[in-house]
């Protein structure tokens, strides 16, 4: 008999957040390799996924939570005071929180839930709403998985990245009870597994490692970018830079991969795609003085990004300096299923270098501007040689973040139950 999975998200909008595209990879994969799929998304648009049952939920409102929340926001719009370091530290989250929560467990609490055998709860960001719904609904207990896509709450981030937000402490309880109600909690990496366990010890009982999913989008019609010459050696970073993420690095190795190989300078170009905020001054001071800098700081529509990644010469990944990296940067599938050769730039211990391997050679740190160089300078040559079709060739990996993993791995819960 079809198993079935009633999931709970945040969102579905692949366009909203790199959270929402790994979440919709999953629920797809999920439906692809024969289980029965129900989605309750919070994304407050009238999405649907081709051949998936989607049912939207409806913001709860005419409460005092709605007032309070809204009431909230416009204080803070008009007099520009960030109420949550007040108000947080006293309820542990915020107003607009826990009414989406009660949203979220309104909408389940009027349904027949008897035919489901799983109940996947999954989130973008530092949201988690899903979670907290159901754990506040202990009969669904027994036939929960907690996907916990990111650490929680910040104080649980690694450096450079940790920080005590407001109502910290709160949100550990939270997560110390979710940790304890969860039959299952998957993670996207094994070093993220590994890591949540030292702060919450039930998740290295409880805990499975599901990757981020790599799938074939469909090519939408759209514009071809008039910035991309196919011809060239491109280099491309797409994805959100934040603070953390300091893409300085990159283009000073770039630069001096031109000062060393001036003849490259006619036939290669770096792109960085994506917002920004925190880097927007010195990235376009750069691109003064470097025109094969090519630069769009601001959101690129997903389909467009995808076919780009499967057109450029190398992809970029791109991680804080940091000692250790938990992460598996949902761009990974992507940039595996593009089948392009992948320049990380990013911290040894991590879980994106213990998957492209110990010896993985087109890897440096971030900020080693002269190793950058000389990688970019050996992809250079090799894409000249290679007739400008380079391949990453990582069948494995492909495998790993497929559709029959992803199978074994449910099949193997369900025959523990």
């Amino acid at each position: 008999m079809t198993k079935q999975i009633l999931i709970v998200v945040d969102s579905i909008n692949v366009n909203d957040s790199s959270g929402s595209k790994a979440n919709v990879a999953l629920i797809k994969n999920l439906s692809s390799v024969g289980f029965g799929v129900v989605v309750f998304h919070f994304t407050r648009k009238d999405i649907h996924l081709k051949g998936i049952e989607c049912i939207s939920i409806k913001e709860r409102k005419y409460n005092i939570l709605y007032l309070l929340s809204r009431t909230q926001r416009i204080i803070q719009r008009y007099f520009k005071i960030n109420l949550a370091k007040y108000l947080e530290p006293i309820f542990g989250f915020s107003f607009t929180f826990f009414n989406d929560v009660n949203s979220i467990k309104a909408v389940l609490k009027k349904q027949d839930l008897s035919k489901f055998d799983l109940f996947l709860t999954l989130s973008k960001g530092a949201s988690f709403r899903p979670h907290y719904a159901v754990n506040k609904l202990p009969y669904l207990h027994k036939r929960w998985m907690a996907y916990i896509h990111d650490p929680f709450p910040m104080s649980c981030y690694p450096q450079p990245y940790n920080w005590n937000e407001p109502g910290y402490k709160q949100k550990q309880l939270f997560f110390e009870s979710l940790s304890k109600n969860a039959k299952y909690a998957a993670f996207p990496s094994m070093l993220l597994k590994d890591w949540m366990g030292t702060y919450f010890s039930n998740f290295l009982k409880t805990g499975i490692v599901i990757p981020h999913q790599s799938f074939e989008e469909k090519s939408i019609n759209f514009e071809k970018p008039n910035y991309f010459d196919s011809s060239k050696f491109n280099v491309m970073h797409a994805g959100n830079l934040m603070k953390q993420r300091n893409p300085e690095g990159l283009i000073k190795g770039f630069e001096l991969f031109l000062d060393n190989k001036p003849e490259a300078k006619k036939d290669s170009q770096l792109l960085l795609l994506g917002n920004a905020a925190y880097h927007k001054e010195s990235i376009i001071k750069h691109a003064v003085t470097l025109p094969e800098l090519i630069i769009k700081l601001n959101n690129v529509p997903f389909n467009e990004v995808y076919w780009l990644q499967k057109q450029v010469s190398v992809n970029v990944i791109l991680e804080a300096n940091s000692e250790i990296s938990p992460f598996l940067p949902g761009k990974f599938p992507h940039c595996i299923s593009a089948d392009k050769p992948i320049l990380y730039l990013g911290p040894n211990h991590s879980e994106t270098k213990r998957l492209l391997g110990e010896n993985y050679e087109y890897w440096a740190e971030i900020d080693n501007v002269k190793e950058i160089s000389v990688i970019l300078e050996k992809l250079y040559s090799e894409w000249l040689i290679t007739t400008k079709t380079m391949r990453l060739n990582r069948p494995d990996l492909e495998n790993y973040l497929g559709k029959e993993y992803l199978k074994e791995q449910l099949v193997k819960v369900f025959d523990n139950d």
